[in-house]
């Protein structure tokens, strides 16, 4: 049984993951602080499915509070990590950048520090296709330069990136990085662009799309 510590795993990816992991017979650490960024009541429902299930241990926890991350992996030694929580979203970070300082790099960092102190085996992260910003190269690939991130958001998590670079190349642990463009499917919460346009279908003439 490998122990896997799933961290957003009230969220949408978080979830559906955490289901799969324990399915097949992994032991699920999950963290997730539940914040209001959208209907807290959805990551509940989530939740409460998860941990009606053997395998799934929940610790409400930000991963912005040092301590309490490093204390979790000295506790729990997880030997895979998938850190899918973040302050996601490009307009809140208009509204609220110091969430997405706290959560996307301050907490990664300390995602990256506890990996680091139990040597873990391989740590997947969240990163996403707004990093590609500014750059108009169809279709986008991998190798394509992503050194114009044109929001805030987008830029935290070529940090990321970055970061977990640094720390493979020093300290030895894999990391892979996964770049998600739009997800949608059961559970998903109801903001998200293919949920909008599906409740309206023909939408306003001129419905903004948002770059990055």
């Amino acid at each position: 049984m490998t122990v896997i510590l799933v961290t957003g795993s009230a969220g949408f990816i978080g979830s559906h993951l955490s289901h799969r992991l324990l399915a097949r017979g992994d032991q699920v650490i999950g963290l997730d602080n539940l914040n209001p960024y959208y209907d807290p009541s959805l990551k509940q429902a989530r939740l409460a499915r998860l941990e009606a299930l053997p395998g799934y241990r929940h610790a409400k926890i930000n991963l912005e509070d040092r301590d309490a991350v490093a204390a979790l992996f000295a506790e729990v030694k997880p030997e895979r990590v998938v850190n899918l929580a973040a302050q996601a979203g490009v307009r809140y970070s208009l509204e609220n950048p110091a969430a997405y300082v706290d959560s996307n790099l301050v907490g990664f960092g300390n995602i990256l520090e506890g990996c680091r102190a139990v040597q873990t085996g391989h740590l997947v992260y969240a990163s996403t296709s707004s990093v590609y910003g500014a750059n108009g190269n169809m279709p986008f690939s991998a190798h394509s330069p992503v050194h114009h991130p044109i929001t805030l958001y987008a830029a935290t998590k070529l940090a990321n990136e970055s970061m977990a670079h640094s720390y493979a190349h020093l300290f030895g642990f894999p990391c892979t990085g996964l770049r998600f463009f739009t997800v949608y499917g059961p559970w998903a919460a109801r903001h998200g662009a293919v949920q909008v346009h599906r409740r309206d279908p023909q939408g306003p003439a001129d419905r903004r799309l948002w770059p990055g």
